[in-house]
C-alpha cells in the first residue's frame, strides 16, 4: 500500500484537469484519504492488486454506518472513478466496482425548502448590520445575487467581474456545472447593488494592490471569495436573525418558486436557473403553484362553510 498514496496524487492531478472546482477535488481527495487509511489499517495489509471485491463491500459497509443514502452513493462513485483509473494503469484486471450497485437516490424524493418571506426579510436585515462598510455592501450583493438570480454557489463564487454586462443588466455564467454558459438577466435591485458595490471593490482592490483580479465578488484582502466563505456568511446571519438552518442553495429554491408563484412561465424559469432537463424545474410547482390554489378557492366547501356562517 505504500503506492497508494501516489497513485491518489496522480489520480487527483487528472481529475482536477478536468477543470472540476477546488472544492469538489479536495471532497474527492478526502474520500480517497478515507478509504485509503482503511486499507492502511487491515492486517495483513493488502496489495493494491490484490483489493477485491470482498474487501470493498466490507469498507463500504464500515463507511455506510449512520449516512445518509446520498453520502453512500457520493463515496461509491468517488470510488468506481479511482477504481477505473487503477485499472487503466494495469493495477487492476477491471473495476469491480462497476457491478457494485449504491442505494437508490431519487432526487424528487423531497420538495425543495424555501425561505419564507419572513426569514428572507431577517436575513437581508442582518446583512445590513454587519461592521464595516464594505462588508455591509459586499454581503447585501450577494444575497441580493443569490436570491434574484437563483445562482449555485459555485457558479457565484466563479463569477468574474467581465461577466457583468452593466449596458444590458445580464450576469454571464459559466457551463462547469451545465455543460453550457447562460446569460441571466438582473432585476433592477439586483442592479443597484452591483453598482454600489463595484466602486468599493475598486478602492479595496486599489488599497491591496491587487487590481488585476478578475474575481466580482472580493474580501477586504483583494481575494476572490470562497464559496465556503458564502455559506459561513450564510449560516451566521441566519444565527443572528434567529432563522432556522438556511443554506445557500435555499435561495435557488425561494428564487424559482417564488417566480413561478408570480407567474412566470416554468419554461423561463428553467432557463434562468440553467436546468438541463424541465423535469427538475418543475418541482418548484409544488412548492408554488398559483393555479392549484385557485383551483382550490373554487371548491364547493367554500360556498358551503360560507352559507353556514351566514346561517348562524
Amino acid at each position: 500500500m505504500r503506492r497508494w498514496d501516489r497513485l491518489v496524487d496522480a489520480y487527483m492531478d487528472e481529475y482536477r484537469a478536468r477543470g472540476t472546482c477546488e472544492a469538489t477535488v479536495a471532497h474527492t481527495a478526502a474520500r480517497l484519504a478515507r478509504w485509503g487509511s482503511w486499507m492502511k489499517s487491515r492486517r495483513p495489509r493488502p496489495a493494491i492488486e490484490a483489493i477485491d471485491a470482498e474487501l470493498l463491500t466490507r469498507y463500504l459497509e464500515h463507511s455506510s454506518h449512520f449516512r445518509a443514502k446520498t453520502t453512500v452513493y457520493g463515496t461509491l462513485s468517488t470510488m468506481r472513478g479511482f477504481g477505473d483509473y487503477l485499472a487503466r494503469e494495469g493495477y487492476w484486471q477491471q473495476n469491480p466496482l462497476r457491478w457494485m450497485k449504491g442505494p437508490k437516490v431519487t432526487p424528487y424524493n423531497r420538495l425543495p425548502r424555501r425561505i419564507d418571506r419572513v426569514h428572507m426579510d431577517a436575513l437581508w436585515q442582518a446583512a445590513a448590520q454587519t461592521q464595516g462598510e464594505f462588508s455591509r455592501t459586499l454581503w447585501v450583493t450577494v444575497l441580493a445575487l443569490l436570491y434574484g438570480t437563483g445562482l449555485r454557489r459555485g457558479e457565484l463564487e466563479r463569477l468574474d467581474l467581465e461577466a457583468f454586462d452593466r449596458n444590458k443588466a445580464t450576469l454571464r455564467i459559466d457551463g462547469r456545472k451545465t455543460g453550457r454558459e447562460r446569460c441571466v438577466p438582473v432585476s433592477d435591485l439586483v442592479y443597484r447593488c452591483l453598482e454600489a458595490y463595484a466602486p468599493a471593490r475598486h478602492n479595496v482592490l486599489e488599497r491591496t494592490g491587487r487590481l488585476g483580479e478578475r474575481a466580482l465578488l472580493v474580501t477586504r484582502r483583494g481575494e476572490r471569495v470562497s464559496a465556503q466563505a458564502i455559506s459561513n456568511a450564510i449560516h451566521i446571519f441566519a444565527r443572528r436573525a434567529g432563522v432556522p438552518l438556511v443554506t445557500v442553495h435555499q435561495f435557488r429554491h425561494s428564487c424559482a418558486s417564488d417566480l413561478l408563484e408570480a407567474g412566470v412561465h416554468l419554461a423561463e424559469v428553467q432557463r434562468m436557473l440553467g436546468h438541463q432537463g424541465i423535469a427538475t424545474t418543475v418541482r418548484y410547482a409544488h412548492v408554488a403553484d398559483p393555479a392549484r390554489r385557485a383551483a382550490i378557492a373554487c371548491h364547493p366547501i367554500n360556498d358551503f362553510l360560507q352559507a353556514e356562517v351566514m346561517a348562524a
